[in-house]
C-alpha cells in the first residue's frame, strides 16, 4: 500500500474513532487496527500520536470551513441572512443521530493544556469561526459587530452543548435560528433577514 493511501485510511480510522470515543480514550493500536495498516504505517505518516491528532484536526476543520463557506454561500451579497443561514444549517447538522457534538469542543475538554498542539488546533478553529462571524457582521452593517460576531459564537457553541446534553433535535437547539435572526436583526438596523 502506498503511503497516502496509508494516510487516508489512518486518518479515516482516527476521524470515526476520536469523533466517537474521544482520543484519550482510543490508543494508536486501535487507529491501526481499524484503517486495517500496519502499524510501522502509522510512524511513517505520523511521528508522534500527538501528530496524528492534529492531522485529524486539520481536517475536521477543513470540512467545518468548507460547511460554514456553503451555509454564507446560499445567500449571496446577503450577510445578514447568511450569518442565519449558518446557523439554522449547523441545527439541522447537530440533530442528526450520529453527532457527537463539535470536534473541537470536545478535544478542549480533553486537553487542559492550551499549548498543546490539539488545542493550538482548537484555537485556530475558534479563530476562523469568530473571524468570519465578524466580517459577516461588519458587512451586514451591524452597530457593534465585534458584539454580534461573539453573540453568535455563543449561540453556536450553545447548539454543540445541547446537541449532546438534551439530544439531537431538541427544542433548545431548534430555536437556535430564531435567536440568531433576533441577534442579527437588533444589532443590525435597516438591515433584513427574512424567514
Amino acid at each position: 500500500m502506498d503511503g497516502a493511501t496509508a494516510q487516508e485510511q489512518l486518518l479515516d480510522a482516527a476521524e470515526r474513532l476520536f469523533y466517537r470515543d474521544g482520543i484519550r480514550a482510543i490508543s494508536v493500536d486501535a487507529v491501526v487496527e481499524r484503517a486495517g495498516v500496519n502499524k510501522m504505517s502509522v510512524y511513517r505518516q505520523f511521528s508522534s500520536k500527538d501528530d496524528l491528532v492534529v492531522a485529524y484536526l486539520t481536517r475536521m476543520d477543513e470540512r467545518f470551513r468548507e460547511r460554514v463557506e456553503a451555509s454564507i454561500a446560499k445567500h449571496p451579497g446577503d450577510p445578514a441572512k447568511g450569518l442565519v443561514q449558518s446557523i439554522a444549517d449547523l441545527v439541522e447538522r447537530a440533530s442528526r443521530p450520529d453527532y457527537r457534538g463539535c470536534p473541537f469542543v470536545n478535544v478542549a475538554c480533553e486537553f487542559a493544556d492550551r499549548e498543546h498542539p490539539a488545542r493550538v488546533s482548537v484555537a485556530r478553529n475558534k479563530a476562523y469561526l469568530i473571524g468570519r462571524l465578524l466580517e459577516l457582521s461588519e458587512g451586514a452593517g451591524a452597530a457593534n459587530p465585534q458584539l454580534l460576531a461573539d453573540s453568535l459564537a455563543l449561540l453556536v457553541e450553545g447548539v454543540y452543548a445541547s446537541s449532546q446534553t438534551f439530544g439531537p433535535g431538541c427544542g433548545a437547539m431548534r430555536s437556535a435560528p430564531l435567536t440568531a435572526e433576533m441577534l442579527v436583526r437588533g444589532a443590525c438596523a435597516g438591515s433584513k433577514v427574512e424567514k
